[in-house]
C-alpha cells in the first residue's frame, strides 16, 4: 500500500511539476505579487529588491560549484574507483544500496552538507555496478539522506548563535552568545540525529517502487560509451606529442603536482592545529582539491579530470542568481519579516516551536539558505518567544530561544522535500550523461515529508532541550 502510494505522488510530480528553473520563476511571480498585495509595497520597489538580491549568492554558488567539482573529481580516480568495486562485494542487491546511501549520506552531512557530493559519488557508482537499481529513487535516497546536516556540525543557526558579537548581539535582540549545549548537543537534536540515520534508511526501503524496467542508470545514460570511456591516464597519455617534448614532461610531472600537494597538506595541517575543527566551505574545497591533485598524481591527468568533472553544472551556475532574486524580494520589501511577524504573533508558551517550525519550512521556499532565512525570520521569533518567556530565568529563556531556533531549523531543511533548490547539487554528480529532471525524483520524497513532519513536530514540542 505505501509503495503504491508513493508511486501514485511520483505520478503525480510527473505531470504537474515545471523544471527547476521554471519553479523559480513561478516563485520569483508569486513572492512578487505578495509583497505587492500584502505590503503595497510598488512594483519598481519589488523589482529594485529583486536585482538587489540577484547577485547575493555568488559567493555562495561559486562555493557549491568548487565543492561538486572538485568532489567528483576525486571520485574519478583510480584509488576510489577500486574502493567502490570492493565494496559492491558486500553491497550487492538494491535495497542494500539504498539502505546504505541513506545512511552513509546522513552520517557524512553530519560533517557538512557540502559532503552530499560524496554521498552521490557513492550512490552512482553503486548504481552503475549493481543490478536493478531504479535509479531516480536512488537520488531521492541520496536527497533525503542530506536532511541531517541541520543537525551537525555545519548548522548555521546554532553556530550563529553562539559566534560572538553576531548581529543579533550587536541589535540588541540577544544579550549574550547560547553554547551549543543548548542547541548540537541537546536530546532534542541527538533525536533528530538518530531520525535521519535510523529511520530514514528503513523507510525508504519500505518504499521501494516495483517498476525497475527502464529507470537504471545503465537504461537511463543517453550514450551506452559513459559506462566504458576510456581512462583518465589512458587520456592523459594520447595527448602526448609522438616525440619528447619538454612540455609533455611538465605536464606529466608528479614532481611538480606533489609539491602543491605538500604545501597544501602543510596549510591543512596549520588550519585545524590552530582554529580546531573549523569545517568551513573555503576549508573543504581546499582539502577536496589538495586530495584529488593526490589521487591523479600529474596536472594534465588532474586537468582531465576536472574537466569531466564541469560537464554538468550549468543548472547551478545560472539559476542560483534567481533565488538569490526571490531572497531579495523578501529581504529588501520587508516581506519576510512580516511574515515572521505574523506567524510569531499567534505563538504561545505551549505552541511557540510549531509556529517556529512552520516558519521555517515556508520561508525555506522563498529563501532557501538556513542563514539567509533566519536573519529575516530570526529576529521576529526571538523577540516573540523573549515576550512570552518574560519573568523566567536566563536559563530557561536560552532554552526557549534555542528550541525556536532549532524548530526554524528543521523546518527549513525538511521543506526541502519539496522543492528543487538543493537537487542542483545533486544533478551535476548524479544526472551527468542522463536526461533527469526535479520531477522524476520529487514524487518519492512526498510521504518521506509527511512522515518526518510529523514526528519533527512531536520532537520540536515535547523533547527535552
Amino acid at each position: 500500500m505505501i509503495t503504491k502510494l508513493g508511486e501514485k505522488f511520483t505520478h503525480l510530480f510527473l505531470k504537474y511539476m515545471p523544471n527547476a528553473f521554471v519553479f523559480a520563476i513561478l516563485l520569483t511571480i508569486i513572492t512578487g505579487i505578495g509583497a505587492f498585495i500584502w505590503l503595497d509595497v510598488t512594483p519598481l520597489k519589488i523589482i529594485q529588491s529583486w536585482y538587489n538580491g540577484f547577485f547575493d549568492l555568488l559567493e555562495f554558488g561559486m562555493q557549491i560549484v568548487l565543492i561538486i567539482i572538485t568532489g567528483f573529481s576525486i571520485a574519478l580516480s583510480p584509488t576510489i574507483k577500486k574502493g567502490i568495486d570492493k565494496l559492491t562485494i558486500f553491497i550487492n542487491t538494491p535495497t542494500q544500496v539504498y539502505f546504505l546511501v541513506v545512511m552513509i549520506g546522513a552520517l557524512l552531512s553530519l560533517i557538512s552538507f557540502g559532503w552530499i557530493v560524496i554521498t552521490c559519488v557513492l550512490a552512482r557508482e553503486l548504481a552503475l555496478r549493481v543490478k536493478g537499481i531504479n535509479y531516480p529513487f536512488l537520488i531521492a535516497c541520496v536527497y533525503i539522506s542530506f536532511g541531517n546536516w541541520v543537525s551537525g556540525l555545519s548548522s548555521s543557526i546554532p553556530l550563529l548563535l553562539n559566534t560572538e558579537k553576531n548581529y543579533l548581539i550587536e541589535t540588541g535582540i540577544l544579550t549574550d552568545v547560547i553554547p551549543t549545549s543548548y542547541t548540537l548537543g541537546s536530546p532534542l537534536n541527538m533525536g533528530m540525529i538518530v531520525l535521519f540515520i535510523v529511520v530514514a534508511p528503513l523507510f525508504m526501503v519500505l518504499l521501494i517502487p516495483k517498476k525497475k524496467k527502464g529507470n537504471e542508470l545503465s537504461d537511463l545514460l543517453e550514450t551506452k560509451e559513459n559506462t566504458k570511456a576510456i581512462s583518465i591516464k589512458a587520456e592523459a597519455l594520447s595527448l602526448k606529442l609522438p616525440f619528447k617534448s619538454v612540455s609533455d614532461i611538465l605536464n606529466n610531472s608528479s614532481f611538480l603536482q606533489l609539491v602543491i600537494v605538500i604545501m597544501g597538506l602543510t596549510y591543512i595541517i596549520f588550519h585545524f592545529s590552530t582554529k580546531g575543527f573549523n569545517l568551513n566551505f573555503n576549508i573543504m574545497i581546499f582539502i577536496f582539491l589538495i586530495v584529488g591533485m593526490l589521487l591523479h598524481r600529474t596536472p594534465m591527468r588532474f586537468v582531465i579530470a576536472m574537466k569531466q568533472s564541469c560537464s554538468n553544472i550549468s543548472g547551478i551556475i545560472f539559476q542560483y542568481p534567481f533565488y538569490a532574486g526571490i531572497m531579495g524580494i523578501m529581504l529588501y520589501t520587508g516581506l519576510g519579516a512580516k511574515l515572521g511577524e505574523v506567524l510569531a504573533s499567534f505563538a504561545t508558551i505551549d505552541s511557540y516551536p510549531f509556529y517556529a517550525y512552520v516558519t521555517g519550512a515556508i520561508v525555506n521556499f522563498a529563501i532557501p539558505s538556513a542563514g539567509g532565512e533566519f536573519a529575516v525570520v530570526g529576529p521576529s521569533i526571538i523577540n516573540a518567544v523573549k515576550e512570552i518567556g518574560t519573568g523566567l530565568p536566563q536559563e530557561e529563556i536560552n532554552a526557549i530561544i534555542s528550541r525556536a531556533s532549532l524548530s526554524v531549523a528543521y523546518g527549513e531543511s525538511l521543506s526541502n522535500l519539496l522543492q528543487p533548490f538543493y537537487l542542483l547539487l545533486v544533478f551535476p554528480i548524479m544526472g551527468k550523461g542522463i536526461k533527469i529532471q526535479a520531477r522524476d525524483v520529487m514524487g518519492y520524497l512526498v510521504l518521506p515529508f509527511l512522515l518526518f513532519f510529523v514526528i519533527q513536530v512531536m520532537m520540536v514540542l515535547w523533547m527535552p532541550i
